[in-house]
């Protein structure tokens, strides 16, 4: 993997704004900064500014952990797509209800646990069609894992569970993935390429199933394994790469 500002980086991006590129981003961790408490998180204007002009020239999408709902207040501009819940919400209307029905036995069970995860210090926040167990602010890391895989364990076949920074999420088994619902909106909108940037184990699976002629960022310095093509040290370099591809997009790159 290489650095998204190394030649063959910057190569790429500009053959990548060459064309009909979707540019679609993650939101925590990669627009907005990871902080202790998600309710806290934002993006810094110099992103959302920057955002608001790419909007203007190509389409934009956000494509989160989130619920929709919420991050759509905390970008401080509007993308053409927000699909929250790890792509859940691109599931088709009828199937939304059935979906969110599908982690009802896990609501009882977090709820029958709410003593033991709260004194491990882990907090439940369920988005409907996605719950998150969070347990960034906990004393003892290790013990709030355990605490949780004791909680998931024989969660059964209706729900698929991963990790992230500091979280446990839980979506219904069958609804889309960040991948799934990527290539979806790239059908729909007509895009014969795209861009993704995303800092966690639940954007592999974009960097796992992109094309080769992406252009796919993982933001933070390269884990083991990560299938993405290029990366950057950390989400305070976001603004630079977005600003390279305005510049790119406005014919005012000189590289």
């Amino acid at each position: 993997m290489k650095h998204a500002f190394s030649p063959a980086g910057k190569q790429a991006l500009r053959e990548t704004m060459q064309r009909n590129a979707l540019l679609a981003f993650d939101f925590d961790g990669t627009l907005a900064p990871i902080v202790p408490r998600p309710e806290a998180a934002a993006a810094p204007s110099a992103i959302a500014q920057r955002l608001a002009r790419l909007a203007s020239l190509r389409p934009v999408a956000v494509i989160t952990g989130r619920a929709g709902d919420d991050v759509r207040s905390r970008l401080g501009f509007t993308p053409q797509y927000v699909i929250g819940n790890h792509g859940a919400e691109r599931s088709p209307s009828d199937r939304l209800a059935p979906a969110a029905g599908q982690l009802d036995p896990l609501r009882a069970r977090l709820g029958a646990s709410q003593s033991k995860l709260a004194a491990a210090g882990v907090t439940v926040e369920d988005k409907r069609l996605s719950i998150a167990l969070h347990y960034r602010t906990a004393r003892e890391l290790a013990h709030a894992m355990a605490v949780i895989e004791e909680v998931l364990r024989d969660a059964g076949s209706d729900v698929r569970i991963f990790g992230g920074k500091c979280v446990v999420n839980v979506v219904p088994a069958g609804v889309p993935d960040k991948a799934g619902a990527l290539l979806a909106l790239v059908a729909q909108t007509g895009a014969d390429t795209a861009v993704f940037l995303g800092d966690d184990v639940n954007d592999e699976v974009v960097f796992e199933l992109a094309p080769p002629h992406w252009f796919t960022v993982l933001v933070g310095r390269a884990p083991q394994g990560s299938r993405a093509r290029f990366f950057v040290d950390g989400q305070n370099l976001v603004a630079t790469l977005l600003q390279d591809m305005l510049d790119l997009l406005t014919g005012r790159s000189g590289a």
